[in-house]
């Protein structure tokens, strides 16, 4: 029955011709969500002699999105439920816009305030667009969670490669400010969605009672694989250009091993959505980006530097896998968008709040130990974490 409602719904609202205008649409909307935050990391130090901060306070710009997504996450699927998905993602994007024009200005307060704006709109994108997939187009989850991760990662690298050269040339808010043409295009493909079926967040009191994601094992395990790729993501991205500096590479070298590993994700980013919809159970998925995982890592920690580029490849095709797994698995792991939602914003509300403590708990174990042995080590601990999380929330069952 289930089966057979969801297929009456599919071939009502869904064409070639429209699932390919929402493609376009999605992959516009989602190089909203990653290249405010990527823009910053190179310039970073044009932003802090420019406005005379603090290296703490200059910081904390890139910790700010992912504080406020933990705080945001949760409260996402209520506030869609009253006012509608597809309005509360297009004010989501206005908000966005806002806070890129407010932190190019050129006065710190109005960066943190720009910044906290960004962080805030970011995060209902990142919770909603799952269970919207999950809703509108059924049949599709897995392509459309493949192009939205993909642009994603494509956008966030493009995005940092461009900003040094704007901030040089331009100066450093036009570098800032210059993802606002992205939002714009999105507001702009949004609006025909806006006249499209609209997704019903609302549910009795019996699903209600049912859908308490922090009382349910399944749905901290979907967590914890959130937390802990996230963790891994943003503390490698962080720290190993320093760590292969360290073992002897040129700054420049370092940077593009960073690079290299980024650009690796794409793929998987694209495929495993894919893959995932269609098994049974994704274990073997977790499998192999688990020893991606632990090859990358084994190979940095044994300082096997002239294979650097070898072991960046690993980490870009287990950070793909697993980033583009953990996406799947909100869809998959539950029975109706309402739960889609509730569960992505449960697990991205953990996920980043362990993703903005990592990095900070690299640096405080690098320095405690006065050497990279052991945050290496911490990588590769919390690699077997990520399995154990990953493995539990791949077993066909829902919350």
């Amino acid at each position: 029955m289930n089966e057979q409602k969801i297929n009456q719904n599919s071939k009502k609202i869904l064409s070639n011709k429209q699932l390919l205008f929402f493609m376009v649409a999605v992959f516009l909307f989602a190089t909203t969500l990653r290249t405010p935050i990527t823009v910053v990391g190179p310039i970073i130090s044009f932003i802090r002699d420019g406005l005379g901060i603090s290296n703490v306070l200059a910081g904390f710009l890139t910790t700010i999105p992912l504080v406020a997504f933990a705080i945001v996450s949760p409260f996402a699927p209520r506030i869609a439920r009253k006012w509608g998905m597809e309005w509360t993602l297009f004010y989501s994007v206005i908000l966005l816009c806002t806070g890129v024009l407010l932190r190019s200005v050129g006065e710190t307060a109005l960066l943190i305030g720009g910044t906290i704006l960004i962080g805030i709109a970011i995060a209902f994108g990142n919770v909603l667009i799952p269970s919207y997939f999950k809703w509108k187009f059924p049949l599709h989850i897995g392509l459309l969670t493949g192009v939205y991760s993909v642009s994603m990662n494509i956008s966030s690298g493009l995005a940092a490669g461009f900003s040094f050269p704007i901030a040089t040339n331009a100066g450093w808010q036009i570098a800032l400010g210059f993802s606002i043409v992205l939002g714009v295009l999105t507001l702009v493909i949004w609006i025909p969605i806006l006249r499209t079926p609209k997704v019903d967040l609302h549910m009795s009191a019996s699903q209600k009672m049912k859908t308490q994601m922090w009382k349910s094992p399944l749905a901290w395990a979907v967590a914890g694989a959130m937390g802990f790729q996230s963790f891994l993501f943003y503390c490698s991205s962080a720290w190993l250009p320093e760590i292969f500096i360290s073992q002897g590479l040129d700054a420049t070298t370092a940077g593009w091993m960073v690079s290299v590993m980024q650009f690796a994700q794409i793929p998987m980013t694209f495929v495993i959505p894919i893959i995932a919809g269609k098994l049974i159970s994704q274990r073997p998925i977790v499998i192999f980006f688990t020893i991606c995982y632990l090859i990358g890592f084994t190979g940095v920690w044994m300082e096997w530097t002239s294979l650097a580029i070898l072991w960046m490849i690993f980490l870009g095709f287990a950070g793909g896998a697993s980033f583009g797994l953990v996406l799947m698995l909100f869809s998959l792991r539950t029975e109706t968008a309402y739960d889609a939602a509730e569960l992505s914003g449960f697990a991205q509300s953990i996920g980043y709040l362990v993703a903005a403590v990592g990095p900070v708990l690299f640096g405080y174990v690098h320095d405690l130990t006065n050497s990279w042995s052991m945050p290496l080590l911490l990588f590769i601990l919390i690699s077997v974490l990520l399995f154990f999380a990953s493995f539990i929330s791949a077993k066909n069952q829902t919350v």
